[in-house]
């Protein structure tokens, strides 16, 4: 199972936020900080303040902020919102066009560690991944210690 990279910037986007609870973190910021591009950010970032998982505010002192309680956004759902989809195999789509798909137990077995997968992912919380502050803070930078501009 691989997650997309649009994922993983959403997971590290809310990563940052939740470590820096006592101010706004800018697009801006996030982008420098992990090498993407400011526009890719953005596009993450819409989704996640659609989704309810960030808010964001424009303008002087605008910025970026957890919606909930690190406590409240679980990693599985977290996944499950911006993965576009799960289709492990192509016998997973209904427009499947493999040959064994009536007879083949590859799908049951997969479907199986998918959601073996996606369980083991709805027990962790973004507070289980921001629980070492201190030095998630550290790796970040001057994101953490210097207040919003």
């Amino acid at each position: 199972m691989q997650i997309t990279q649009h994922t993983d910037y959403a997971l590290r986007v809310l990563i940052t936020l939740g470590a820096c609870p006592e101010r706004r973190v800018t697009i801006k910021e996030v982008a420098e900080t992990f090498d993407i591009s400011r526009s890719h950010v953005m596009k993450i970032v819409n989704q996640l303040v659609t989704l309810g998982f960030v808010e964001g505010a424009r303008g002087k002192g605008g910025g970026l902020r957890l919606n909930r309680a690190p406590e409240a956004i679980g990693v599985g759902e977290v996944v499950r919102q911006m993965e576009p989809g799960f289709d492990l195999v192509d016998c997973f789509r209904a427009e499947s066009s493999c040959l064994l798909s009536s007879g083949c137990r590859l799908k049951g077995a997969l479907n199986t560690a998918l959601q073996a997968f996606l369980a083991a992912l709805d027990e962790v919380t973004l507070a289980d991944l921001i629980v070492n502050q201190p030095r998630l803070r550290s790796m970040l930078g001057v994101i953490a210690l210097s207040p919003s501009p």
